[in-house]
Formats: structure tokens, sequence, C-alpha cells
């Protein structure tokens, strides 16, 4: 199923997207809900990101080119760091660059929306507690990373964690491709495969650090290619059948929330 969020009648709503037509819910999606009998088409509704994310979590320099550059042994303590959930937009909001930069980073993601509250969860029962999964564009402005390392301002600007167009609950993360196109001209195009922390191990892993709740999103990594960017510049991140993340840079001067 793709789930969605969107804006109708001055109102937001949730809703499951069905061959172009959007039938709205009720309830939580990680729960109960049920249909309201209320449709919408496309056409009719303004996109929004696909959840209200508990909270953010991404991993650092996931992906080599080439299966052949994955290493033989994994990093003991997998680099991680927070998104503050204020950072969230959704598909065809602008992204501001921070004022005093020119440019920041794109990095094209599948993001993992868990589902049910997780802790100590081995590798093996990792997708069980996985409700969907969305595309995720983990914007960077390394201006700001601390010289000793410190990422956490650099990936913290509003609008830099932009979400969507929808989750898709039915999809075999192992075998996708990660893709962006800049300006039209695409720049990233990785298969899962290629992902130093595997999606199981990545989860696992965490779990045996904090208690994963519903809601929460983990960004798992941005293939090669990704690079700066300015303003007036079109990032479109892409997982086939998941859908299109396409979004604006515009200078801070210029930008402005679209709800």
């Amino acid at each position: 199923m793709k789930f969605t969020r969107f804006i109708a009648n001055s109102s937001i709503h949730t809703g499951v997207k069905e061959k172009g037509i959007i039938r709205v819910i009720k309830g939580d999606i990680f729960g109960a809900w049920e249909y309201t009998g209320q449709t919408f088409s496309q056409g009719e509704v303004k996109s929004i990101a696909p959840l209200e994310p508990n909270q953010i979590i991404g991993i650092g320099a996931n992906f080599v080119s080439n299966v052949e550059d994955l290493p033989e042994q994994f990093p003991e303590i997998p680099v991680f760091f927070f998104k503050p959930t204020s950072s969230v937009i959704g598909p065809e909001d602008e992204i501001i660059i921070p004022e005093g930069i020119k440019e920041v980073k794109f990095e094209s993601e599948l993001a993992i929306v868990i589902g049910k509250e997780a802790k100590n969860v081995p590798e093996s029962d990792v997708l069980d507690y996985v409700f969907g999964y969305t595309v995720g564009n983990d914007v960077t402005a390394p201006q700001f990373f601390h010289q000793d390392g410190h990422w956490t301002i650099g990936k913290s600007f509003d609008t830099f964690t932009p979400l969507g167009p929808v989750i898709e609950t039915v999809l075999d993360p192992f075998n996708v491709k990660v893709k962006a196109k800049l300006n039209d001209v695409e720049k990233q195009n990785s298969a899962t495969e290629l992902m130093i922390i595997p999606i199981r191990k990545m989860v696992s892993y965490l779990t045996k650090v904090m208690t994963l709740k519903p809601g929460d999103v983990i960004l798992t990594g941005s293939p090669v290619g990704a690079e700066l960017v300015g303003a007036g510049d079109v990032i479109e991140c892409e997982i086939k059948e998941i859908g299109n993340l396409r979004n604006t840079f515009v200078t801070a001067k210029e930008g402005a929330r679209a709800y």
C-alpha cells in the first residue's frame, strides 16, 4: 500500500493512493485505521511529507561504487547522526540554502519507517518491525561541520530533510536502486547491495543502542555521486517502486515553507 499525506480544502489528510486516486483514511497508520469513504484525485491535492517522524536517524558514508569495494569487516561503531523533525518538508517544497553560504549538498536515500517498538532485535527479525519505506534527501551543509567531526549543525537546518512522495509498505528493500537527477542529469544510481552496513545489520544495531518506536525514520545512506548545488537547481530523488521526490533549492531570502 502507498500511504500519503496531503492538503485539500485547507486541511491535512492521510490517505491510501491507488491508481491516481487517494482514498482518505482516519486513525493511526501504525495501528487501527479505516477508510472514510472520501476520495480525491492527485490533481486536487498538494502532497506533503508522508508522515511526521517521531525521530530521524541517518548513517554516514554508507555506499561504495562497486561490490568489489565492500569491506571484509563491518565498522565496529557505524557513524550515525540525528536530524531534527523540524527539517522535514515534502515533495515540491523549497530547500532553503542557509544565509552566508551559496551551496549545499543533496543526498538521495532509501528511508525506512519503523512500524512498532523495537529493542534488541536480531537481524533475522528486523523486517518484522518495518512499516514501510519512503524516499529521503539528506540535505547537508558541510561548511557547518565541526573541525572535530561533529555533523549536527550541517545536517539540521530547516528544510534539510525532504521525504516522500509516499510510504510504500510492499517493497523488497534489497532489490531497489537509489537514484538522483540534478536538473534532469543523472547523478546517482546505485543498488542497495552497495551499502557498507546492510539494512538488517543497521536496524538491529540501532535497537541494541536505543528503543526504536513507530514513526522513527532511518536514512540508510546515499550512493556515490552526491554533489554541491546552488539556488535554482532542481533535485529529483527517486526509487522507482516508491516514486519521485522533487525539490528546488532557493536562497534564504527567497525561501518560504509551503505549509
